[in-house]
C-alpha cells in the first residue's frame, strides 16, 4: 500500500505534537505538515495533495466542521476533538474517523487501521502506446493522441482531459498523480495542483498564467521553478 499523505490541523500546539508523535509511529502515514487553523489548512490544500487530515473541530475563525464541508472528496478526514456532540455531524460530512481527546495511541492506531480501506490503490486502466494513450472510461476504450491533449484538469476523484477539436472533455476516474507519472515528462508538466499541461500546446503565457483560449491556468508557487526552467530552455 502506498503511504498516505496526511496533515495535522489543531490550534493547540500540544495536541498537534501528540498526534504528530502517533503519526510517526505508523509506517503507512507520511506527514506533510501541521496547521494551526482551518484557514491555514485551506491555503495548504490549494498547493498540496493531501489524502488524510487529522482535524480539530473547535478552532478560532473557521471551525474544522466548516472546513470539512469544503474540501475535495478525495481528501478524507479524521476528527480529533474534545467534544463528543459533533460525532453525528462529523459523519454527515463523510468523516472516516472520530477521535475523542485525550487520544491514546491504541485508539489512534485502531482508527487509522480501519481508515486504510479508503486508500487502497486502484490502478486505472490506462496504457501508453507510442504517440497515443489508451483509457477505459464509461465502459468504452478511448485512444487519445498525445499531441492533441491541451491540458488536464483535476476535479475531485476524476480528471478532465481537454483535447484539441473536442468541445467536451473526457472524464475518467483517476488521480492527477497517476496521470502525471504516466505521461511523458518531457512533453507534459504539472503546473498546479489541479492542472497538467501539454508543453507543445502552449501558445500564450501572460503574467504567470498559461492561456488556452478563454481558460487561464495559474502556475502555482510549488511548480514555478520547474516551469521557469522549461521556459528558459524552450524560449531562452
Amino acid at each position: 500500500m502506498k503511504k498516505v499523505r496526511c496533515l495535522i490541523t489543531d490550534d493547540e500546539p500540544l495536541a498537534r505534537s501528540l498526534v504528530k508523535s502517533y503519526v510517526q509511529k505508523i509506517p503507512t502515514l507520511n506527514l506533510l505538515g501541521e496547521c494551526g487553523s482551518a484557514t491555514e489548512t485551506a491555503e495548504f490544500l490549494k498547493n498540496n495533495e493531501v489524502d488524510l487530515i487529522f482535524l480539530d473541530i473547535q478552532m478560532p475563525d473557521l471551525s474544522g466542521m466548516s472546513l470539512a464541508k469544503t474540501i475535495p472528496s478525495s481528501t478524507k478526514v479524521i476528527f480529533t476533538t474534545a467534544f463528543d456532540q459533533y460525532a453525528i455531524e462529523g459523519y454527515k460530512v463523510n468523516a472516516i474517523g472520530y477521535l475523542l481527546k485525550p487520544i491514546s495511541f491504541d485508539e489512534f492506531s485502531e482508527t487509522v487501521s480501519k481508515a486504510m480501506v479508503h486508500f487502497k490503490e486502484e490502478v486505472p486502466e490506462v496504457q501508453l502506446r507510442d504517440e497515443f494513450i489508451m483509457i477505459k472510461a464509461d465502459y468504452k476504450i478511448y485512444q487519445i493522441k498525445l499531441s492533441e491533449i491541451k491540458y488536464i484538469e483535476g476535479v475531485k476523484d476524476y480528471v478532465k482531459i481537454h483535447q484539441e477539436g473536442e468541445g467536451k472533455p473526457l472524464m475518467p476516474l483517476m488521480s492527477m498523480k497517476f496521470l502525471e507519472e504516466t505521461l511523458p515528462s518531457d512533453r507534459f508538466m504539472r503546473v498546479h495542483r489541479s492542472y497538467i499541461v501539454n508543453l507543445d500546446q502552449i501558445k500564450v503565457i501572460e503574467r504567470n498564467q498559461i492561456l488556452f483560449d478563454k481558460v487561464r491556468i495559474n502556475v502555482s508557487d510549488n511548480y514555478k521553478e520547474q516551469f521557469n526552467a522549461f521556459l528558459e530552455k524552450r524560449f531562452g
